[in-house]
């Protein structure tokens, strides 16, 4: 097992708007030929009928309290949730064949429906067509981090923007997105067939991993070394490291893995009166 070691994050860097096109158009084309001339296999074929078993649910609110989000952008991001999960709803990921997010979905554009959200982009709050599809690609890697299927590609959040309120999942268990370079890619490891299914409704976004399979193992997302530090220019940096606890049918626990540490740029002062810091979120 690896032992997570907490890193020290730089200050944050200001780069040019410039440099930061270029190098988006960079990346992206990298990962335009990556798609387009590997030899990965990749999920392609979607399905109306379901798998018939259910290996893990979820579910997360479309709507939340945050501080000066505009509603708007929030009723925006559910129309591109709702475009975004049509085009993921019924995949079947076969064995030896990998999922890739925004391969599925492709460019969020206004020509397709898709509206302005809300967006973060280096610890700010903003907005932009497509804007919200990062709670989807949140959603997908915690159902995943509960079935045997194997994550290739994810990417962390690299700051801390609002207050903890109301959480249910441990601070880090996400997966940011940014088309097309910032992806998430699942391989499918199992000897069976896994199908991904998602619907969003008037107030929740849900989903299933389904396969041919009942589940023979059930797993626990677990939380060590949880803290906030004062970094040494001056901002304060949160850390913790997520484990995975497996059981087996009759609940024996198996073993427990080690899965990432997380180090983020918190935007906020760890010290709000009223702030606590304990609770954990969706």
């Amino acid at each position: 097992m690896v032992d997570p070691r907490k890193k020290t994050l730089r200050q944050p860097i200001q780069r040019s708007w410039l440099r930061l096109r270029l190098g988006k158009a960079y990346y992206a084309a990298r990962r335009y030929f990556f798609w387009h001339f590997s030899n990965i296999r990749w999920a392609e074929k979607r399905t109306k009928e379901w798998l018939p078993c259910v290996q893990t649910s979820h579910a997360t609110p479309l709507f939340r309290k945050l501080w000066g989000e505009d509603l708007i952008l929030q009723e925006n991001k559910a129309v591109n949730l709702k475009l975004a999960s049509a085009q993921l709803d019924g995949v079947v990921l076969w064995p030896g064949e990998t999922l890739s997010y925004w391969r599925l979905i492709g460019k969020p554009s206004r020509r397709k429906g898709y509206r302005e959200g809300m967006v973060l982009f280096l610890g700010h709050v903003g907005s932009d067509v497509g804007g919200g599809l990062c709670q989807l690609s949140n959603f997908i890697f915690w159902m995943t981090l509960h079935t045997p299927l194997t994550v290739v590609e994810r990417y962390r959040h690299s700051h801390d923007v609002f207050p903890d309120v109301n959480r249910t999942q441990p601070f880090g268990s996400g997966a940011t997105c940014a088309y097309p370079h910032r992806d998430l890619m699942i391989r499918n490891d199992t000897g069976q067939p896994f199908q991904l299914c998602l619907r969003v409704d008037e107030t929740y976004l849900r989903g299933e991993w389904r396969s041919m399979m009942p589940p023979d193992r059930r797993y626990e997302i677990v939380e060590r070394d949880a803290g906030m530090d004062q970094a040494a220019w001056g901002g304060y940096v949160r850390h913790n490291a997520l484990y995975r606890r497996v059981f087996d049918r009759s609940d024996s626990l198996l073993e427990e893995q080690f899965l990432f540490e997380n180090d983020a740029i918190m935007m906020y002062s760890p010290l709000l009166p009223g702030t606590d810091t304990a609770q954990s979120h969706g």
